[in-house]
């Protein structure tokens, strides 16, 4: 991807993110980008593009920041990967608040752009498969199923810190909740 390519991507997670899609405009991802008005629309023929580009930019992001995260996090027990999933939804509604907002608005998108879906299904896909690993090696009966619910109530509790900020925003305690009833 060549770097102008990316600044523009970057640039319309941010839009998203931060402004939602209304706001996604080539003006505005120029704007965000610093980069000359029209750039935008030279990398992407239309908003339906500039939106495709986003998704597999996002996915590739998020694919690389699941892989540091698997990598450094090797929970020895339940409360570990409890306390660790605790850390990376921290730092997706701290520092990484704009392309998780951009991720949910992308959801949203799909719900009018089906097309979208399997990319953004795809994503999830890899994580389940970590994450289901981990619930088998802790004990789970039902691994990927329990990961599809701890997902979901990832979401949720993402979700709801973007909505509502909390400023003592602490999932450990919930997710400690729910791994103990999946393992016992």
């Amino acid at each position: 991807m060549t770097r102008r390519r990316e600044q523009v991507l970057d640039a319309g997670i941010r839009v998203l993110g931060g402004e939602g899609a209304r706001r996604l405009t080539y003006q505005a991802v120029d704007a965000a980008a610093g980069v000359p008005s029209g750039t935008a629309s030279n990398h992407f023929r239309n908003r339906a593009a500039l939106i495709e580009g986003i998704v597999g930019h996002l996915q590739e992001l998020e694919r690389r920041d699941w892989e540091a995260f698997a990598a450094a996090a090797a929970p020895a027990d339940a409360a570990e990967l409890a306390d660790a999933v605790a850390r990376f939804l921290r730092h997706m509604t701290g520092p990484e608040r704009a392309r998780t907002a951009a991720r949910f608005a992308l959801y949203l998108e799909s719900t009018a752009r089906p097309e979208l879906r399997p990319a953004l299904t795809r994503g999830r896909e890899t994580v389940t498969g970590w994450g289901a690993e981990w619930l088998r090696r802790f004990g789970s009966p039902a691994p990927r199923r329990h990961c599809a619910i701890l997902l979901d109530y990832m979401d949720g509790v993402v979700f709801r810190q973007l909505a509502f900020p909390d400023e003592d925003f602490d999932p450990a305690p919930g997710l400690r909740e729910l791994l103990a009833g999946f393992l016992g």
